[in-house]
């Protein structure tokens, strides 16, 4: 165990990883050695930063602190502190039931942590952040929060209603990014389309997007977690004329039954999301779309998944992935709907779209080979470089595969030819 040394653990999304590294900031700037998430735990203090959306994750999360509490019973550590998600939505609950923490925080009074520490927060650093990501790219969070109502979803109990940055302060850390090697931004929000509206009275993510790309050293800018109902279309012309915007949009469209699409509340038709898409496929020529979809929600008929499925042949979606149903306490849907589908069932209708779209994902790459294409190297792993072009994400996307040989840099962009496929990843090289 080091004395003055904090170990950070964050669970569940890249929006609670930007906390984490803010957080990060402060405390360095306060005097502490701070590690996310080391290979060997070493520090006296751990702040385990939670995730409470599903309950995978709640319990997920629940097992972490068990497992540092333990820890801290033994004397391996002498403080245990819990920010994040979970805290924010059962704080009095995990007060009375985990007295072995020291102090919980939520999802926007974690800065507290420093002044109960005994520290004083720094203004100066509030745009700044310790980086866990590879340096080369890093997360952008745009708002917090959601106005929505879908039936099934949980995140406006946790986070509140939907608010968004100043535009300014989010160019100001973009700046501080780009000066500090960042090349690739990816541009965060529990709704992205919603951007600007509370603020500013319009939505602005056009905007803040094409002041975003106008940035001296930012070579990618990618966009997740679009909201398709009332989507801003002026995003479209950015994406189609500003080359560092990524033609990658990540849009959740949960669903295609009308029936369904009304029992999730999603406010959208089927015909207006077939509008959308056709829209943005016609905009933005070579536009690469990544979409979730919800099976098993209460009352879904087998015609509603063979609907599903027809709309997942036709439209092609270059990323999709699907989940199950569940019924998280205090939704719409769990205090509205009883959920009359067996799990079991559930997961096989998942798998069900999933083999559809793992034929569609190798038909597409396939038809990559041969193409050259940007590369951004992300890491080195066993006998492969290993990188992605514009249109993936980190950790979720396809990834491609250059070989040790070559002499390729991590954290730089090369033009790539593409060699063969699978079904989720590429083979390339650099010597053309």
């Amino acid at each position: 165990m080091r004395s003055n040394t904090i170990d950070f653990i964050t669970m569940g999304c890249s929006k609670n990883l930007v906390d984490t590294e803010h957080l990060m900031r402060q405390l360095k700037a306060a005097g502490y050695h701070v590690n996310h998430e080391p290979q060997t735990l070493r520090g006296d203090i751990v702040v385990i930063n939670t995730c409470g959306f599903i309950g995978d994750a709640k319990e997920e999360s629940i097992n972490e602190i068990l497992r540092h509490a333990r820890r801290k019973q033994d004397g391996q550590i002498r403080q245990l502190y819990v920010m994040g998600c979970l805290s924010e939505r059962y704080r009095k609950e995990l007060n009375t039931e985990l007295p072995e923490v020291d102090g919980l925080y939520g999802k926007f009074d974690y800065n507290r942590l420093v002044l109960d520490l005994g520290h004083e927060l720094r203004p100066e650093y509030m745009m700044q952040r310790v980086l866990t990501t590879p340096s080369h790219y890093a997360y952008l969070k745009i708002a917090e929060g959601c106005d929505r109502t879908c039936s099934y979803c949980a995140i406006p109990l946790i986070t509140g209603p939907h608010r968004s940055r100043p535009m300014d302060d989010i160019i100001s850390e973009a700046r501080w990014l780009a000066k500090r090697g960042v090349r690739e931004l990816q541009l965060i929000a529990q709704d992205l389309s919603y951007y600007g509206q509370d603020l500013y009275h319009a939505q602005r993510l056009p905007e803040l997007v094409e002041r975003l790309a106008d940035l001296k050293g930012i070579d990618w800018i990618r966009l997740h977690y679009a909201y398709p109902a009332h989507f801003p279309t002026g995003l479209l012309r950015v994406m189609r004329e500003r080359p560092n915007v990524c033609r990658y949009l990540d849009i959740a469209l949960q669903h295609a039954s009308d029936h369904i699409l009304r029992l999730m509340r999603r406010n959208i038709s089927k015909q207006q999301t077939l509008d959308l898409l056709q829209q943005m496929r016609e905009e933005v020529p070579g536009l690469h779309l990544r979409t979730t979809l919800m099976l098993g929600h209460p009352d879904e008929t087998a015609d509603d998944v063979e609907e599903l499925l027809q709309f997942v042949d036709t439209q092609r979606f270059e990323r999709l992935g699907a989940f199950a149903f569940c019924a998280e306490e205090g939704t719409y849907a769990a205090r509205n709907y009883t959920d009359n589908i067996a799990q079991e069932e559930k997961l096989r209708r998942v798998d069900l779209v999933m083999r559809h779209q793992e034929r569609i994902a190798a038909e597409q790459n396939q038809q990559k080979v041969g193409a050259l294409m940007r590369v951004i190297v992300d890491r080195q792993e066993g006998d492969y470089y290993i990188g992605r072009t514009e249109f993936d994400s980190p950790e979720v996307d396809n990834e491609v595969l250059i070989p040790l040989s070559e002499s390729v840099q991590v954290g730089q962009m090369y033009d790539a030819r593409i060699t063969a496929a699978e079904t989720y990843d590429l083979y390339a090289t650099t010597q053309a």
